[in-house]
């Protein structure tokens, strides 16, 4: 459904034209310092309308804290925050309400919810929802850092390619000299974890990054270390060589990850991200009205790459599974002393 996580539980809501989206978080730490401002930087980040080949829909995305928080700390109860939604243009999707988008969910949300599904703006499957994913990565990384001495712990994801090119502007270039939309190529590095994270099996360290990462809209392929170079890899190739007894290793071909679980080494893996589905590039879809095929352009405002706005999401996703390990784990206490 909605929800992701254990001990650390966060459940997603709302609909992209609706009059907010938000997010609930469960099993915060009490004591934990959360100012509005620790939220702004990275939501900033995620802001469409802020840089070329993102969509000019452009929210103010100000958190309102509903629950949780008292005198800007967290005080061991839930935590929700809402996101209201001011900049929509909900006529642009009455006018193709019969015609499906190739490449969005809206066909198969028409026929699983019986055509009472919201279809402004792609609904509940827009990735308007992944500012509250944004808002709960924001809480996780406090909680990791309050678990590390010095707080020295650092996730952080780069685009190393749009379509095909590590010079960005160079593939956004192809996408507009072409008038489609393009994908990309993000790398997520995880420093300063410890040795001992996750299980072997259903809740590996990799099983649980994948499940969140494939949450995230438009993503279509996950990888750690070495991913999928590794099937053209002899086995003395591919094994890191361990050094000494903090298990730091000659080579990271494992990505950080061994047997399912943090092997103290830098974690890394990389997701693919499909080209944006609404593009102005005139397309064949159905009308379910008529039963016919017909010629189809997406209008509105859509992401000529939506690579470009998911680093700080995928950072998020990543430090909600961690923090989640991390109190499995027993490494922040429920309640946080301020020194």
């Amino acid at each position: 459904m909605n929800s992701f996580g254990r001990l650390f539980r966060v459940h997603i809501f709302g609909e992209s034209h609706g009059e907010s989206v938000g997010v609930n978080i469960d099993g915060c730490p009490a004591g934990l310092s959360l100012p509005l401002e620790d939220f702004l930087p990275d939501l900033e980040r995620r802001k469409g309308g802020m840089q070329k080949g993102t969509t000019p829909r452009k929210e103010d995305d100000v958190p309102i804290f509903r629950s949780g928080l008292f005198n800007e700390t967290s005080t061991g109860s839930p935590i929700t925050i809402l996101f209201e939604n001011k900049n929509t243009r909900s006529g642009d999707y009455e006018k193709q309400r019969a015609v499906p988008r190739p490449g969005h969910a809206d066909f198969v949300a028409h026929t699983k919810f019986g055509g009472f599904e919201d279809y402004r703006g792609g609904g509940p499957f827009s990735a308007r929802l992944t500012v509250g994913l944004v808002a709960a990565g924001v809480i996780a990384k406090k909680i990791l850092r309050a678990g590390v001495p010095g707080g020295d712990l650092r996730i952080e994801s780069t685009i190393l390619e749009i379509g095909g090119e590590s010079d960005l502007d160079k593939g956004l270039q192809k996408a507009i000299d072409a008038k489609d939309s393009i994908g990309g190529i993000i790398e997520c590095r995880v420093k300063g974890l410890p040795i001992g994270l996750g299980e072997p099996f259903w809740d590996s360290v990799e099983s649980l990054l994948a499940h969140a990462v494939f949450a995230i809209p438009a993503v279509k392929g996950v990888e750690f270390g070495s991913g999928f170079a590794a099937a053209r890899m002899f086995g003395s190739e591919h094994n890191d060589a361990i050094e000494d007894m903090q298990g730091r290793t000659r080579t990271n071909h494992a990505g950080g990850i061994v047997g399912g679980i943090t092997n103290g080494n830098e974690l890394v893996f990389r997701i693919a991200i499909k080209p944006t589905s609404s593009t102005p590039k005139e397309q064949q879809t159905l009308n379910w009205e008529t039963g016919q095929q017909e010629s189809f352009s997406v209008k509105g405002r859509h992401d000529l790459c939506v690579a470009l706005r998911a680093p700080v999401i995928v950072e998020a996703v990543t430090a909600l599974v961690l923090a989640d390990l991390w109190l499995l784990e027993q490494r922040t206490p429920r309640v946080v002393i301020k020194k």
